[in-house]
């Protein structure tokens, strides 16, 4: 009898434990949906894509010089610099103008957007005639902005190597050129930095437009200089590095316009403390999370924690306090904000369950048999006095939502690309792509001494020709009837492998229906135009501030995109909130740069579903005009384009 008892309890034992590795199985799939839905999600939307346009004339390359002490992972050093963004350069009212780096070339590329009228050639944006080694210097990103406040955008580039240059355009020329722009060092002195992104708002409530910059690799590392004897070193942790790049977050000074137009920042050196002052950055958002109209600012780093800072500024004065999230019974600590170990590696802000509410999402490395982390979705839980205690009112969703996993991840977008009311998430995918499986050796290196990782000599080879997910491809997630995303790139012919860094959107013809463009490292990148046939109404917004109009000046709307007849540079940071009918709420706000390497146009688009396109909604604005004093205004609004000069 004992001997039938101790097999009961044998083959028991085996049953739970089968039970419990079946039971964690389930628990760890994604949700998923039906072919049968899947393919009528996939029936709302057709995108088209272009190659950008190349400028001839330069040779290429598909890997860069480096430090002889990181020589052995040159790959690895060469898989960052690919950006693009999508504005209106020329001031024709519409952001079909692209600014993108092609890393092949190691050039800043000025040119129409593919399929769009033809209004001047496609150009390089020289540093000339400003002091400039390519030899040394790499450009990773442009950042279309009206710096100096004259209606006219002006570009600001970063680099690897150096301090940013700002592309001042003077009093408007046709066709639109390198000649129509004045170089302009941001600071007085040029300094030596590795900067992976940059982005802007008005962080101290003064009414102008400041700069942050977030930099990877520590400054003066010499990264690019093939005959340095610098020691370069590479994170200290794969969880808690801490020896990386400083953060700038510069002042909006002074600053005049025509011929010969020139703007002042102020660097603010000693805004962060501590772990928050190095971190290998990769992403930066600024974000109003508490409606005080100060943006928060979300600074995503590579290789350990990410960080968010509550702006508690006054004109004139940074101040920030860190906030932190609470770790419940059924949260694991890497999904908790500000104690994450993860690889922070892009970053979007924006309304995801339609409660009036922003919101965030963070990209990481999430491939299957490897590096499997997490992407992170924060949703506010709407506890905003929790902020003045330090704690961060999120609440992370990405594995319920279906948001987790989806590959070695970089630049994130919200967009409602059908106009049906939800947000789709664009997802940018891939990082070195080769012949040879590098994942054993990049396993190994993750499972060793951290105190060995410093040393790029510690490092296994990665040269080009070798691979880490290079066959991974692009997401495009939308919310199934059940509430979760699913991925359609298979079903809209976008999972076509490529490594792509950066992620812009806009409606750059005016139709109503956001477009995209990517940027592709070592490869050609690319333009999307959304021709997506059942498409919801919509509700598309041009948030401007007049350059000259004096106290008192009323709030204008006039149907259609912006003339160049109006005057006016965008409200960056003011914020729209849309009441639909069935009591739920959309907010945005006017975003001059947030992510990794892709910047989206400042335009506010809604997507408004089956709406009838002659009922008016209410939208509350809300903005700073150019002497920091807050506005508030509700407009009722009909579908369609609306370019809104603000009061003052």
């Amino acid at each position: 009898m004992k001997s039938i008892l101790e097999q009961l309890k044998a083959r028991l034992k085996i049953i739970v434990s089968l039970v419990i590795v079946i039971g964690l199985y389930l628990a760890i799939q994604l949700p998923g949906v039906s072919a049968n839905e899947k393919s009528s999600l996939a029936s709302r939307f057709h995108f088209d894509r272009t190659a950008l346009p190349r400028v001839p004339g330069f040779p290429k390359k598909n890997a860069r010089v480096v430090n002889p002490r990181l020589q052995k992972i040159s790959a690895w050093i060469s898989s960052v610099g690919a950006s693009v963004a999508l504005n209106d350069l020329d001031g024709d009212g519409l952001p079909n103008d692209a600014c993108y780096v092609d890393p092949r070339m190691d050039q800043v590329i000025v040119t129409p957007v593919p399929g769009t009228p033809a209004r001047y050639q496609p150009f390089v944006l020289s540093a000339a005639p400003l002091p400039y080694d390519a030899a040394t210097t790499a450009p990773m990103g442009c950042l279309p902005l009206d710096v100096n406040e004259d209606g006219l955008l002006d570009i600001v580039v970063y680099y690897w190597g150096r301090s940013p240059i700002i592309f001042l355009q003077k009093k408007m020329q046709q066709p639109l050129g390198r000649e129509s722009y004045v170089a302009q060092e941001l600071l007085p002195k040029v300094e030596d930095w590795y900067t992976n992104a940059a982005t802007a708002a008005d962080l101290d409530g003064d009414g102008h437009i400041d700069l942050i910059f977030g930099n990877y690799f520590g400054d003066g590392s010499r990264i690019l200089d093939a005959h340095s004897s610098y020691a370069a070193e590479m994170p200290d942790s794969m969880s808690r590095a801490f020896n990386g790049g400083s953060k700038h977050f510069l002042l909006w000074k002074s600053a005049s316009g025509g011929d010969a137009p020139k703007v002042e920042f102020s660097d603010q050196r000693e805004v962060l403390e501590g772990a928050a002052k190095s971190g290998w950055t990769l992403a930066l958002a600024a974000c109003d999370l508490d409606g005080d109209m100060l943006p928060e600012v979300y600074i995503a780093n590579d290789f350990g924690p990410d960080v968010l800072l509550h702006n508690v500024s006054t004109p004139g004065h940074l101040h920030f306090q860190r906030l932190m999230g609470k770790r419940t019974l059924m949260t694991p600590a890497s999904k908790v904000l500000g104690h994450d170990s993860f690889k922070g590696m892009g970053v979007d802000c924006g309304d995801l369950n339609q409660d009036g509410l922003p919101d965030f999402v963070v990209s990481n490395i999430t491939s299957e048999f490897a590096l499997e982390e997490s992407n992170l979705v924060y949703l506010s839980t709407g506890d905003l006095k929790a902020m003045q205690k330090g704690f961060a009112p999120f609440k992370e969703v990405s594995e319920p939502l279906g948001l987790s996993r989806n590959g070695w991840s970089w630049d994130i977008r919200f967009g409602d690309f059908d106009n049906e009311g939800t947000l789709q998430v664009v997802q940018a995918a891939g990082f070195v792509k080769g012949n040879t499986d590098r994942w054993p050796e990049l396993h190994e290196l993750a499972m060793g001494n951290d105190g060995l990782l410093r040393h790029p000599a510690s490092w296994p080879r990665f040269h080009p020709g070798d691979d880490l997910s290079g066959s991974d491809h692009n997401h495009f997630f939308v919310p199934s009837s059940g509430g979760t995303y699913v991925d359609l790139s298979q079903e809209l012919r976008l999972d076509n492998p490529q490594v792509t860094r950066g992620i812009a959107t806009a409606d750059v013809d005016g139709d109503g229906l956001l477009d995209f463009a990517i940027a592709n490292q070592w490869q050609d990148s690319a333009f999307y135009h959304n021709e997506s046939k059942a498409a919801g109404h919509f509700l598309q917004l041009y948030l401007l501030l007049p350059v000259n109009a004096g106290a008192g000046a009323l709030t204008r709307d006039m149907p259609g995109h912006p003339t160049r007849e109006i005057q006016g540079r965008y409200a960056i940071g003011a914020t729209a909130t849309v009441h639909l009918r069935n009591g739920k709420r959309m907010i945005a706000q006017v975003d001059a740069g947030n992510g990794h390497s892709g910047k989206r146009s400042p335009e506010l688009h809604f997507g408004l579903g089956q709406f009838s396109s002659s009922e008016p909604v209410a939208v509350d604005l809300c903005w700073r005009d150019r002497n920091g004093t807050i506005h508030r205004e509700t407009l009722s609004l009909k579908p369609g384009l609306h370019t809104i000069v603000l009061g003052s």
